[in-house]
């Protein structure tokens, strides 16, 4: 059970580089949106440029523009209402009878009562990141109460080589976690991201697999104090994943917002150029660039904004759910499938 075995951070388990993954996860999405607007903007010139018809040319030839802006705002108009359509048929899983609320809460304030107990406070915290911080230093504390407990022990060799690894990794993992969750605000992606942070799968694999595999030789002492970091590691689990829900449903409300906002502008540049830019009037040259083209390109890229901006927020969004596709002991990534190897 090596170190490498168990990569920690959210961004080392997998195969992406770290400047990939800070541009679809850390990066604002206001500047992803503005970098593939650009994309289309240089890349609408550049092949306007390089190839051998002039631009001036093409542009004037049949009715190639005219038909590029009826598309446009069609498919704005399309794409913006669908976009909120299903915005809110997932924020409409938040509607429902005083019954179904008064379930959700009882369910709740049933969860608090069990994370109190298990970071052994009289009420956990009502703050997000203070909730999930709780939760990564009890497990710290109770990492450090097995080892405690192994210390006053005489434990196979072998059994305390695996066990100081574990507990190490637990410790280690929990106090970056922890700091990078104090301070941080939700509806930002701070939280998420260090909640993502925390291997608790891992975590929770391994010590079940400890006190399976070693069963007779822990001690009873070491057994209750792994059994109740197990426990406080199956709390994290649906924590993280209700935060994570919470927040996709903040994203979700903030594109539908940012998507009102720049559609009509969008719109209005698409039906603008649809119904009064002629190429044929626009002759001159800018840098040797025709300014027809230079037009084109820039209400072009002017109408697809809401989809550069939906592309922004969707690109985070389907990154987060598809590395934490599943819940609790379920390890999917390549990378921690050889715990298995090294451990029979």
């Amino acid at each position: 059970m090596a170190d490498d075995e168990a990569d920690e951070r959210f961004r080392e388990r997998g195969d992406e580089r770290s400047s990939v993954l800070w541009f679809v996860l850390d990066a604002d999405r206001w500047l992803v949106s503005g970098l593939f607007s650009a994309l289309v903007l240089v890349g609408i010139v550049t092949i306007g440029i390089l190839h051998p018809t002039p631009a001036q040319t093409l542009l004037t030839r049949g009715d190639s523009v005219e038909t590029l802006y009826q598309a446009l705002v069609t498919a704005t108009i399309t794409g913006v209402t669908l976009v909120l359509t299903l915005s809110q048929l997932v924020l409409s899983q938040e509607l429902g009878a005083v019954g179904d609320q008064r379930e959700r809460m009882e369910g709740s304030l049933s969860f608090r009562e069990d994370v109190a107990d298990a970071v052994g406070a009289a009420a956990s915290p009502a703050e997000p990141s203070a909730f999930l911080r709780s939760l990564v230093r009890a497990t710290a504390e109770q990492a450090h109460a097995i080892e405690d407990a192994a210390d006053e022990e005489s434990l196979d060799p072998e059994l305390d080589e695996l066990l100081s690894t574990y507990l190490d990794s637990v410790i280690g993992n929990a106090e970056s976690v922890a700091s990078q969750l104090e301070g941080a605000a939700f509806g930002e992606f701070d939280v998420v991201r260090a909640a993502l942070n925390y291997n608790y799968s891992w975590k929770l694999y391994a010590g079940r697999r400890i006190r399976e595999t070693y069963a007779g030789a822990l001690p009873e002492a070491v057994d209750d104090e792994l059994a109740e970091l197990v426990e406080t590691l199956e709390l994290f689990g649906p924590a993280r994943e209700h935060f994570k829900t919470l927040y996709f449903q903040w994203e979700l409300s903030t594109l539908s917002r940012t998507l009102l906002y720049v559609a009509v502008p969008a719109l209005g540049v698409a039906i603008s150029a649809l119904l009064f830019l002629d190429p044929q009037d626009i002759t001159g040259t800018t840098l040797g660039i025709a300014d027809s083209l230079l037009l084109v390109a820039v209400t072009t890229t002017v109408a697809l904004l809401p989809f550069t901006i939906l592309l922004a927020y969707i690109l985070r969004i389907v990154t987060v759910t598809k590395r934490t596709l599943s819940i609790g002991p379920f390890i999917l990534r390549e990378t921690d499938r050889s715990v298995d190897v090294s451990w029979d």
